[in-house]
């Protein structure tokens, strides 16, 4: 009986993120945390670049946000988009310049006194494992100053976590991934 001759297997290359499928990234109004009827409503958006500023044209970005009231969404349901409930998350990919747009609420303080943020998660092409980060917003700079995140940083760090309000009430928050002006990113420690 004859031998079968010795293959040498090649590995395949590493994947860093993926693969997505098709029926559950992205869906219908996954930015829309808020309907644009919504008087309280507005427009998060900014553009994603990587080290040597060039814009990134596939990453897929979520947030994590509390309602107006401060009031963290528990209940199920982070899917529904149906114009009236707000679930406090939402998902976009960005377009092909790096751009993205939510449309949410302005987050309210979840504690008195406390800086009102939105959880930002990266994901993209040559990461390993998603970033996050924090969009704070900008009018109240005696919650900022006492923030004890932005408090451990320089200020130069401090205004990468902060977002700009444009004259149309819009907030503009842009992301780099690194190089100058990186975004700070938050590391969490992992449960054993």
């Amino acid at each position: 009986m004859a031998q079968a001759p010795e293959l040498k297997l090649v590995p395949t290359p590493g994947q860093t993120i993926g693969p997505f499928y098709g029926y559950a990234l992205p869906y219908a109004r996954d930015n829309e945390l808020a309907s644009q009827a919504n008087p309280n409503s507005v427009r998060l958006h900014g553009v994603i670049t990587d080290g040597n500023g060039e814009v990134i044209p596939d990453a897929l970005l979520e947030i994590w946000q509390a309602d107006e009231h401060g009031n963290v969404v528990s209940r199920d349901g982070s899917l529904v988009r149906d114009g009236y409930t707000f679930t406090g998350w939402g998902r976009v990919a960005v377009d092909n310049v790096g751009h993205y747009t939510f449309t949410t609420v302005n987050p309210g303080p979840t504690e008195a006194g406390k800086a009102p943020f939105i959880m930002l998660t990266v994901f993209a092409r040559g990461l390993l494992n998603r970033l996050f980060t924090r969009i704070y917003l900008p009018e109240d700079t005696q919650a900022l100053a006492n923030d004890p995140l932005l408090a451990s940083l320089s200020e130069a760090e401090r205004s990468t976590l902060i977002a700009t309000r444009e004259q149309d009430g819009s907030l503009r928050f842009d992301i780099r991934l690194q190089g100058e002006n990186e975004t700070v990113f938050l590391s969490y420690p992992r449960e054993s």
